[in-house]
C-alpha cells in the first residue's frame, strides 16, 4: 500500500469529522476539506521531524524509503534534483545519498506531496542535512524550479568550483533537461547552452552544433 493511500484514510477516518461539523457553520465548498486535510496530515507530517526512522530503501539520488509507525514511506528530497540513474553519475549519486542515510536513523521536515504521492522533505541522517550534502558533494543540482532554500545555490556554485562530482564532467547535464529530451525525439530538441552554445542531448551526452 503507498504511503499516498495511508494518507488518504487518514484525511477520511480523521479530518472528516471535524470537516462535517464544520459544515453547519457557514458555507462549505468541498475543496474546504481538502485543505484542512493537508493542514492535518503535515501537522502530523512534521512532528516525525522530531524522532528517528529507518532508511530502508535507496532508490535513487534524491529518493528514499523510511520505516514510518511500521508503514514505508517514499521521501523525494526537496530543493535538490539528482541525475537520472542512466545519467552519467546517477549511480554514484544514489551511492552518495546511500552512504549518507542507508540503515540509519532519519528526521524529516515535511513540505509538500507532489503528484507521484511522495512527500517532499528535508531529511537529516545522523544530524547531517542530505539534501544539502548531495549539493554540497556535486552529487545533485539545486533545482531551480522548486528550490525555496536561499543557501544552496551558493553551496552548488562552490561545488561547481571545486569540480566536485559531477561538475568534474565537461558539460553535466541538468536532469531536467535529461528528462524533457527523453519524452521527444532528440533530432527535435535543441537546447541553448549558458555561453550561447546550441546542443541536443545523444545518450546522455551533449552534442554540439544543432540549429
Amino acid at each position: 500500500m503507498s504511503a499516498w493511500s495511508d494518507h488518504a484514510r487518514f484525511c477520511q477516518r480523521d479530518c472528516k469529522p471535524v470537516c462535517n461539523k464544520a459544515k453547519g457553520h457557514g458555507s462549505w465548498h468541498p475543496n474546504r476539506w481538502h485543505r484542512v486535510c493537508l493542514v492535518f496530515l503535515f501537522a502530523i507530517l512534521n512532528v516525525n521531524f522530531a524522532f528517528g526512522h529507518k532508511v530502508i530503501g535507496i532508490q535513487d539520488g534524491d529518493t528514499m524509503t523510511l520505516l514510518v509507525q511500521q508503514k514505508e514511506l517514499k521521501i523525494r528530497l526537496a530543493n535538490i534534483d539528482a541525475p537520472e540513474k542512466s545519467q552519467p553519475f546517477g549511480q554514484r549519486s544514489k551511492q552518495s545519498l546511500s552512504d549518507l542515510c542507508w540503515g540509519k536513523d532519519a528526521q524529516f521536515d515535511a513540505k509538500s506531496i507532489d503528484k507521484y504521492g511522495r512527500t517532499v522533505a528535508v531529511v537529516r541522517c545522523g544530524g547531517i542535512e542530505a539534501n544539502r550534502s548531495q549539493v554540497q558533494r556535486g552529487m545533485a543540482w539545486v533545482y531551480p524550479q522548486y528550490n525555496i532554500d536561499p543557501t544552496l545555490p551558493a553551496i552548488e556554485t562552490a561545488a561547481r568550483t571545486q569540480k566536485s562530482g559531477l561538475w568534474s564532467e565537461k558539460s553535466p547535464i541538468p536532469p531536467w533537461e535529461f528528462r524533457n529530451s527523453a519524452t521527444k525525439p532528440q533530432t527535435s530538441v535543441c537546447h541553448t547552452g549558458p555561453r550561447g552554445g546550441r546542443y541536443r542531448i545523444v545518450n546522455g551526452r551533449k552534442e554540439y552544433g544543432c540549429k
